[in-house]
């Protein structure tokens, strides 16, 4: 074993502790362990900022600036409002209605938006429906996630892995200019993924995922949370005050600080009245507890605390209890949905071969098109064009970026390789028979999906993208249908809340505990682990 396959292993395994102990946000931490790789010398400089310039992260950040506009234009709230059943309600047929819809709207848009939006409406509407909030906002975030795995642009996740299969491509077509031998991508004729490559299975997995969560789920899910329910409906809220819930985001300048030493009354005019920590209330003395970004506060402010910080990126989540930012004007809500409709169709038909083969000069993919919808959007003013930098998530574009670098070095010392091999030779007394290739599947599979429930789905998706394209070269198979299969088990963040942000969202606004999200998370993880191993060597072949 050579010492840059020691070095990569040991900057990887410092790089998972400090991410699963939150010593610093992901995109710092990936960040350091591409600046060791940097000074190592596994990596060039050029190597270690390729990730900027990358069309799948700098797509990632075009549509954040796209699902802003439609967020603001209010036509999800519409569409929820008129979905949401009034009368002889039950728990079964309400999830018949709305949770099929959220998977549709989340398969085109990115998840964390659709459930900031929906899981304060579902709360409140649970409540006046008498139906405890607690059965169905775990299961709101499931639907959006596997959702997001049927098309490419559903979850970052996915886009992520289209990124790094086109800066391969590229790295090939290079080395072949210079003298090098074709890479495999080329032999299979592989360039990046189109908008339904991930649909052949994904909707499979969507359908029996839905089945489960609208008849099975409600039977391992709490009823509602006692403290939560106190907090939010019997406190007494002060005259001419409202009660609301924000969630904390990574700017927030009070992380690691006590409400004592931040004055949150000062800086935005709201009296802090309970802590809700791993969906529980924290009892005692909170203004003495350090807040982190998982943190939901319950703030009595006046009334214009929502509409003055209702866009900041200071709070993940903010809302008016019982109440709902007013939508635009009819006219900028069609067309807001219009640009949508137009994104996704331009994308799916700029990748068809008639339309690639008369338009050569100018490729038609979802980059062009999420570049023209931003601008329209900018434009139009469906999103505030003086404070377009507020809505990026910087730290997962980062992460993004610096997952390009990780990914690159974890190839060229041969740490891939040697991985890769390693899960090959789990096989190596059945060579030759069919059930080889679903043990490798199945391997590849939960070495992701571990990595995805302990630190974040992106990292996951960076670190397990070498892997697969070792092992796919190392046996002469078609590399793609191993990246279907780190694609969707990157996303399958089902059994713990840290895996991904809209579990963390739900978590803090249903009240939830850990163990809530085992019990109903890992037979989804099951779910999703057992037909991606044997659906796909049967949909995309071998």
């Amino acid at each position: 074993m050579s010492f840059q396959i020691v070095f990569v292993a040991l900057v990887l395994v410092f790089m998972l502790i400090a991410l699963m102990r939150e010593y610093l946000r992901p995109g710092l931490i990936l960040f350091t362990a591409v600046v060791l790789l940097l000074c190592a010398g596994i990596i060039n400089p050029e190597e270690a900022i390729k990730g900027f310039s990358n069309k799948g992260m700098i797509t990632v950040a075009l549509l954040y600036l796209v699902s802003e506009g439609v967020r603001k234009s209010g036509i999800l709230e519409r569409i929820m409002f008129r979905v949401l059943p009034k009368k002889n309600v039950t728990i079964t047929r309400a999830n018949l209605r709305f949770f099929p819809l959220v998977s549709l709207i989340s398969a085109f848009f990115n998840n964390t938006p659709v459930v900031v939006i929906f899981a304060p409406m579902i709360k409140n509407w649970a409540r006046k429906m008498k139906l405890p909030p607690t059965k169905f906002l775990i299961p709101l975030s499931y639907a959006t996630i596997i959702g997001g795995i049927c098309t490419l642009i559903g979850t970052t996740t996915n886009l992520v892995l289209h990124g790094m299969l086109l800066q391969e491509h590229k790295d090939e077509m290079k080395a072949v200019a210079n003298g090098a031998g074709e890479g495999i991508l080329l032999r299979y004729g592989i360039d990046g993924m189109h908008m339904f490559e991930l649909s052949k299975v994904g909707i499979i997995i969507a359908v029996v995922g839905l089945i489960y969560l609208i008849f099975f789920s409600r039977h391992l899910l709490p009823n509602q949370r006692k403290s939560d329910e106190d907090t939010d409906q019997t406190a007494i809220v002060p005259p001419g005050a409202i009660r609301h819930e924000i969630m904390l985001g990574n700017r927030f300048p009070g992380l690691g600080k006590t409400l004592r030493e931040f004055d949150f009354y000062r800086r935005y005019g709201g009296h802090v009245r309970a802590i809700n920590r791993g969906g529980s209330i924290i009892e005692g003395d909170y203004t003495n507890i350090k807040m982190t970004h998982d943190d939901t506060l319950i703030v009595d402010a006046p009334e214009d605390f929502y509409p003055t910080w209702k866009d900041s990126r200071v709070f993940w989540m903010i809302n008016r209890v019982g109440d709902f930012e007013p939508p635009m004007g009819s006219k900028k809500r069609f067309f807001a949905l219009a640009l949508l409709i137009m994104m996704i169709i331009g994308a799916t038909v700029g990748e068809l071969p008639i339309v690639t083969e008369n338009f050569k000069f100018l490729k038609l993919d979802m980059f062009f098109f999420a570049c023209v919808t931003t601008i329209i959007m900018a434009w139009t003013r469906m999103f505030s064009p003086k404070k377009y930098t507020k809505f990026f998530s910087w730290d997962v574009l980062i992460t993004i970026a610096c997952a390009f670098a990780i990914s690159t070095a974890m190839t060229k010392s041969g740490f891939a390789d040697f991985v890769g091999g390693y899960i090959i030779s789990l096989t190596d007394n059945i060579q030759g028979s069919r059930w080889s290739i679903y043990i490798i599947l199945a391997a590849l599979f939960v070495i992701t999906n571990i990595f995805t429930e302990l630190i974040t789905n992106n990292a996951a998706a960076a670190l397990a993208f070498p892997l697969a394209l070792s092992v796919a070269e190392n046996m002469g198979l078609n590399p793609m249908p191993f990246v279907v299969c780190i694609c969707f088990a990157a996303s399958s963040a089902f059994s713990t809340p840290i895996g991904y942000q809209t579990n963390l969202i739900v978590q803090g606004v249903g009240g939830y505990r850990f163990t809530d999200f085992v019990k109903v998370g890992l037979p989804m993880n099951i779910i999703v682990f057992v037909l991606s191993v044997f659906l796909i060597p049967l949909i995309y072949g071998l």
